[in-house]
């Protein structure tokens, strides 16, 4: 108890000292002051760039990855691309059913007190379909990742990035169906039948099975601190600071304790959700942020029409952008640094976080739900990704501002810095003067369902760590609420690179785990394979 007092005490300080200077601050501007040297530090040990190169070994291990894996499952993001369409519709819920339509069992993970026949028929406990669990994976990264953060890419690298966030997002395709068919082998289910599943489990199981034990067990630790963290940086901070600057931008509301106020009515909000266990408004956010995607998409494609003209030219500019960077956005290794970055906070791949939700899915057949979570990082950094991309290009075609930034993650417009969220909406604005009030509206809806969503990932992490009580669980949902005040009242640019190196340092446990067990998802890919053929 001394020591979890000292840490709150710490963690206030900030906010309790008085000093000439704070005085002087905005609680805001005091927030950010604490918030950015520690952004600083964490992102300089994340992003380490390997000498010589003035590339982050994260990349590498990244695209590296990612070739491999599309390379050994020869192309499985084009190939089995139809397949993983057809069975989001259902073509072949027979053989997840029960009784199997004749075909044998698919062995499942029975270490560590795991139940069998729970997980084989979990029709029982109210699981999801694979088209529920798609349609949750996406509305849940289809979000401020699209908005925000393709308007600070294209922002900083120029078009060019758009060609590697697509290239990032097709390679991606293929992590993901490796991480989230180990996601369901591995789960783990407790009597009363609730799934637990995601990297923690397939690294200190997966692994045991291997004979690393140790290896294992460290690896799912430092997993699941990590993805604590990054609850609190990607699924949280930035989604309160992005929500918070296109309220304050739409209401004309400034002083130095606006995004602070904002902070709390969204973290009233959220808390009532994760705390309150108020699960109508839940369901309600997941039916509405669907629904908000849909529109934005639709609206994306209106600029994009109003602009058809220009389009072969935009994507001239991207792919030229991508090879011959313009001068001061970093050179090649600049633009494709942040096309990766960018494209891997939209879709998480390689980070392993979506494997939590897609553990909880109604199948027998691990391999099965792999192939149709390859399809998310298309449609949420593929399709949408390029939308807001081209939406973005399309209004800078006249030379609005100058692509490279200011050096502060924001471009300069009419002599104002922008960046995020609010360059979309005026890029929106250009063609559509009213969706403005219809984007922070959807702002607002992503930010609280990705909050939401991101809760969950982090208190199944912190589960892991802490166990199952309800004094563990209250502890971090507290903790969670108090980041959606800091995130909404600190810079963006602080904010974003918080958040890129939280998420990305999930990558460096998870891409070994993946590699030492990506012999068990071929096993699994041919067992389903076999059950299709078994229906024809």
């Amino acid at each position: 108890m001394k020591y979890r007092l000292l840490s709150l005490l710490t963690f206030l300080l900030p906010f309790l000292t008085f000093s000439q200077e704070s005085a002087e601050m905005g609680i805001d501007e005091r927030i950010n002051a604490w918030f950015e040297p520690i952004t600083a530090v964490w992102e300089g040990i994340v992003f380490w760039q390997v000498p010589g190169t003035g590339v982050p070994l994260i990349v590498i291990i990244l695209v590296s990855g990612a070739t491999f894996f599309t390379l050994y499952f020869g192309f499985v993001n084009i190939t089995k691309f139809p397949l993983a369409i057809n069975v989001v519709r259902g073509k072949y819920d027979e053989v997840e059913s029960p009784e199997g339509h004749g075909v044998e069992k698919a062995e499942v993970n029975i270490v560590d007190g795991d139940l069998p026949d729970t997980i084989r028929d979990e029709s029982k406990h109210g699981e999801v379909s694979h088209f529920q669990a798609l349609a949750t994976a996406v509305s849940g990264t289809v979000g401020l990742g699209n908005i925000a953060g393709v308007a600070l890419a294209i922002a900083i690298g120029g078009p060019g990035a758009t060609f590697w966030m697509i290239l990032c997002g097709l390679l991606s395709m293929s992590t993901k169906f490796v991480e989230c068919t180990l996601g369901v082998k591995y789960r783990d289910v407790d009597e009363d039948g609730t799934v637990h599943g995601g990297p923690m489990y397939y690294l200190s199981k997966g692994l045991k099975e291997r004979g690393y034990t140790g290896l294992g067990k460290a690896l799912a630790v430092i997993f699941a601190i990590l993805c604590v963290g990054a609850s609190f940086g990607g699924g949280n901070a930035v989604q309160s600071n992005q929500a918070a600057e296109q309220l304050a931008a739409m209401l004309g509301l400034q002083g130095g304790s606006t995004g602070f106020v904002i902070g709390i009515v969204l973290a009233i909000i959220v808390g009532i959700v994760i705390i309150g266990g108020i699960k109508r408004i839940a369901s309600v956010t997941e039916k509405v942020v669907p629904f908000m995607a849909i529109i934005y998409a639709l609206a994306c494609l209106v600029v994009i029409f109003a602009n058809f003209s220009y389009l072969d030219d935009a994507f001239i500019l991207i792919f030229e952008g991508a090879f011959t960077p313009e001068a001061g956005l970093g050179g090649l290794f600049g633009v494709l640094i942040v096309g990766f970055r960018r494209a891997v906070f939209s879709n998480e791949a390689g980070a392993g976080s979506a494997a939590i939700a897609h553990s909880a899915v109604k199948t027998k057949y691990p391999a099965s739900e792999g192939i149709v979570a390859l399809l998310e990082p298309f449609i949420d950094t593929v399709v949408i990704c390029t939308m807001t991309a081209l939406v973005i290009i399309f209004y800078n075609s006249g030379g609005v501002f100058e692509y490279g930034g200011d050096g502060a993650g924001s471009v300069v417009v009419d002599g104002v810095s922008l960046g995020g969220v609010n360059l979309t909406s005026l890029a929106f604005e250009s063609v559509i003067p009213w969706f403005p009030y219809v984007l922070t509206l959807a702002v607002v809806l992503f930010a609280v369902s990705t909050m939401i969503s991101w809760s969950y990932y982090g208190l199944q992490s912190w589960k892991f760590l802490f166990g199952r009580g309800k004094i563990a669980d209250l502890i971090y949902k507290v903790l969670f609420i108090a980041f959606i005040i800091i995130g909404a009242s600190a810079s963006m640019g602080a904010v974003f690179a918080f958040s890129d190196a939280m998420i990305l340092a999930l990558v460096f446990p998870n891409m070994i785990g993946l590699m030492l067990l990506f012999p068990r998802v071929k096993e699994e890919m041919g067992s389903f394979l076999s059950a299709i053929k078994s229906l024809r």
